[in-house]
Parts: C-alpha cells; sequence; structure tokens
C-alpha cells in the first residue's frame, strides 16, 4: 500500500493521526428527493477527440458520467466543471445536486432507476457499508494513483479501493476577530488576546461577558442561532456530537463501538447550553432557524461565534467581516489537555463509482475523476471555485483555496496542536442523529429535559447499531 506524504499542505499530517476513523460541511441525509431544477446535463457537442485521460485510463466509447453530488453549496460550480469536460471531449455528464439533508433517501431513489448514477459519495465506513456492493473497485484507476495516502481512500479486507476521499475538512468556532478586538477594549474584558481562549471555562467567560455587553458592542449576541432545520440541525447533531464522541473514544482507546457510554455527555450539554444561551436568539425559535440565518447573523456582524467549517467562507466572504478578520477557535467542551486542542479535521466525502453501470459509463466516469484531479480546468475549480483542500499530490501550491479559514486551520496544525478527528463517520446511522437533533431541540426549547438527550445519545446508539449490523 502506497503511503505518501501530501505535497505543499501540512493539514494532511492530521489524517494519519486521525486514520479516518471517520460533512458541508457538509449535509446529513434525509428524506426527499433531490428537485428538478438542480439536475444538469451537458451537451455532446465538444471536440470527440481523444483526451490525455482517455487515453490513460482506456477509451469510453460511448459511456456518460452521472454524478449526484452531496454538496448543494458546490452545485452550480459541479454543473459548469461537468460542461467544460463535455467541451472539451463530447462526453455527456449529468450531474444531479441533492437537496440539503437529503443525499441519502435520494441516491436510494436515483439507485433503482435505470438511468442510475455513475459517480455517488459515501460518509465513510457506516456509509460505505449500505453500499459496498455497488462500489467498483479503484485501486488501478488514475485517482487512485494520485492520492497522496491511503489514508485517504476506504479499501476494504481483501484490499479493494471502494472509495476516495476528495475533500478535506475542518471545523470549529469561527470568529470575528474585530469584533473581538472591540469586546477585549470594554472595561473588565475577561481576555486581551484570543490566545487567551483555550479552554471551556474560559469560552464560557468571554462569551457570557460579550452577551452582557452586546448593546455596547451593537452585536445581537455572543453566538449565531443554532437552527434546528434540515439545512443547519447538523452541526450540533453530528458535528458538535462528535466532541463528546472523540473524548470517549480517546479514554477508551477505540475507533468505534456498538455502544457508547455517554461519559462527556455533561460537557456535551454545557457547549450546547452556551450556544443556546448566549445566542442572537431565544432557544423558542431555534425550530425555525435555518443555516443561512446563521450564516448571515455572521456575515452582517451581529454575532461573534458561529460553529461552521472551512467550507462556510463562501456565504461570508464579501459581506461587513473581511477576510483578514476571520478566525477559528476549537469548540472547548471542558474535556482532558484541551488547552492543546486543535480543530476538527477529516473528511466525509468518498467518491464511489457505481460497480453496477455499464463499462463504457464506468470507464467514462473513471476518465472524468482523472481529468478533475489532474487537469488545470479541474484542479482550479476544485481549488479555487469550490475551495476545497484536497488529498490529491497532484494539487500543489498553486492549487491551494484563497480561503482564510483554511489558512487558520493550517496554523493550528504548524503549532502542533492536536487535532480532533472526525469519528461522527462512525455514527451508526442517520436515524441515530435524527433522534439525537430532536431531543436537543426539545431540551433548547424547554419543552424537553437533558436525560431525553442522553437517552438519544446512549440507548439508541446500541439499537441503531444493531438494527444496522443485523
Amino acid at each position: 500500500m502506497k503511503k505518501r506524504q501530501l505535497a505543499a499542505l501540512s493539514l494532511a499530517v492530521i489524517m494519519a493521526a486521525g486514520a479516518l476513523a471517520g460533512c458541508g460541511g457538509g449535509q446529513d441525509a434525509g428524506t426527499t428527493a433531490a428537485p428538478e431544477s438542480e439536475e444538469t446535463t451537458a451537451g455532446a457537442e465538444g471536440e470527440s477527440g481523444e483526451t490525455a485521460a482517455q487515453a490513460e485510463e482506456g477509451t469510453a466509447g460511448d459511456g456518460a458520467v452521472y454524478y449526484l453530488n452531496f454538496k448543494p453549496e458546490q452545485a452550480d460550480q459541479w454543473k459548469a466543471l461537468g460542461e467544460a469536460y463535455t467541451t472539451e471531449t463530447g462526453v455527456p455528464v449529468t450531474v444531479v445536486t441533492a437537496a440539503s439533508g437529503t443525499y441519502e433517501q435520494t441516491l436510494k431513489s436515483e439507485m433503482a432507476k435505470s438511468e442510475a448514477p455513475t459517480l455517488f459519495q459515501v460518509n465513510g465506513p457506516v456509509g460505505l457499508a449500505s453500499w459496498k456492493d455497488y462500489c467498483y473497485d479503484l485501486k488501478d484507476s488514475a485517482v487512485y494513483k494520485d492520492l497522496s495516502s491511503d489514508d485517504f481512500a476506504l479499501i476494504d479486507e481483501s484490499g479493494a479501493v471502494k472509495g476516495i476521499a476528495y475533500v478535506i475538512e475542518t471545523y470549529g468556532i469561527i470568529y470575528n476577530k474585530a469584533l473581538l478586538n472591540d469586546y477585549m477594549e470594554t472595561e473588565g474584558a475577561v481576555i486581551a488576546s484570543a490566545d487567551e481562549i483555550n479552554s471551556f471555562d474560559k469560552l464560557k467567560a468571554v462569551a457570557d461577558d460579550i452577551q452582557a455587553k452586546k448593546d455596547e458592542l451593537g452585536i445581537d449576541g455572543a453566538f449565531t442561532s443554532a437552527g434546528f432545520d434540515a439545512s443547519s440541525d447538523w452541526r450540533f447533531k453530528t458535528h458538535l456530537a462528535n466532541l463528546p464522541l472523540y473524548y470517549e473514544y480517546k479514554a477508551e482507546n477505540i475507533s468505534s463501538t456498538e455502544a457508547v457510554k455517554g461519559t462527556y455527555l455533561d460537557n456535551f450539554k454545557q457547549i450546547f447550553d452556551l450556544y443556546i444561551t448566549d445566542s442572537v436568539c431565544e432557544p423558542t425559535l431555534l425550530s425555525g432557524k435555518t443555516g443561512s440565518d446563521a450564516a448571515a447573523e455572521f456575515a452582517l456582524g451581529e454575532a461573534v461565534f458561529y460553529q461552521n467549517g472551512t467550507w462556510a467562507y463562501g456565504d461570508i466572504q464579501d459581506n461587513d467581516v473581511a477576510d483578514e478578520d476571520l478566525g477559528m477557535l476549537p469548540i472547548f467542551i471542558g474535556g482532558e489537555g484541551e488547552e492543546n486542542q486543535g480543530l476538527c479535521t477529516g473528511s466525509e466525502n468518498y467518491w464511489c463509482v457505481n460497480s453496477k453501470a455499464s463499462e463504457a459509463d464506468i470507464q467514462a466516469t473513471l476518465n472524468f475523476l482523472q481529468w478533475v484531479v489532474e487537469s488545470d480546468t479541474g484542479r482550479k475549480a476544485l481549488a479555487e471555485d469550490m475551495g476545497f483542500v484536497t488529498p490529491f499530490s497532484t494539487f500543489t501550491e498553486e492549487y491551494l483555496p484563497a480561503n482564510p479559514l483554511v489558512a487558520a486551520a493550517d496554523e493550528y496544525v504548524k503549532n502542533g496542536t492536536t487535532s480532533v478527528s472526525w469519528n461522527f463517520t462512525t455514527m451508526p446511522s442517520e436515524e441515530w442523529k435524527n433522534q439525537l437533533g430532536s431531543a436537543m431541540l426539545e431540551y433548547a426549547q424547554g419543552t424537553g429535559d437533558w436525560d431525553a438527550v442522553v437517552k438519544a445519545f446512549v440507548d439508541n446508539w446500541a439499537v441503531e447499531y444493531q438494527a444496522a449490523n443485523n
């Protein structure tokens, strides 16, 4: 197995440590199909000559590509990239983007059709379990050869390469440096530098004081709204819930489990309490708050803190927060050794090629993937248009995204902090996440208690794990 280094990208170092035990940013699966407006088929009127990709992988023949895209925030960019490929090669590329929170159900629906996706996505080992029989072995593909390390591949016990990660993402607490500096100039400010925020206790002290001084600072709250509609709840039922899971796995020295103990759920409660009390809105309003609401609250300077990831830059840029004022903090929950904790970094975005597709369509899809990660057009689209940090050796320094949140994340790695792995890819099912999210919302609104959250986290884990493995 190959074990190469990722050129010009220190973020890759943490992936080996995490071993992908496991977004978006991503979004979670839900229940409705992709809207018709999200589909595009690139025309086939371009040049018909053989491309470098076809020469390397073999001729696509009459094949076509159908990509079921996981990331709504990059829908337009993938459409444009598919059209560019068709113009260059004459190979039709259809891109369908699942609506936010609907990917798994959309995938099931589309796979049942005669014209099924040739390229789709799983979110890690748990997601792969449901689709492993549909995953073509990529071990001889050019896109796998371009992968910097096997840490970014889903490889089964037989050695078959079932999936390849195509983006490395990082999340934490994004903050507005200008607003935080304004706060630090107030009388009695509890910090003099953002570097002093290195624990939950310090984060809480700062957020509480900002909330008390919100009128003086001209803001609506310390944190953006913790919305629980489908476009936002994944930030909490998945990404925030990763923190107590990370600390439990770390304490138990495991990377997955059939039954969690919930050892750090008191820590989970205190960070969630902070989000919903030191906020721009009352907890009773969270059921109707969207991801767009939270992004706007931060982008317009109405809140200092915003839990999200590097992928959120597109929603923030060109508004009231300047690029130089964007920073990131770890999500502190009061865990052991958190003063050395970094950001949460990993991937839940793995390309899989449909093994049930025709040979011509499989070959066309392999050629397309090679073009995406090797051509100037493809690399610029992923790095510049989509803002992706990728795990491919073909992405040299000139193909790194101009994203200040990526730069902030890279600083944590360079400073030697311990990155938090994406253990949420081992969560047993989407139903587990949904039940947890419902319990969290009920608690936030005052219509439920924390014991229900604990039950959803611990008891439902065992139930859903058994259901998924029987």
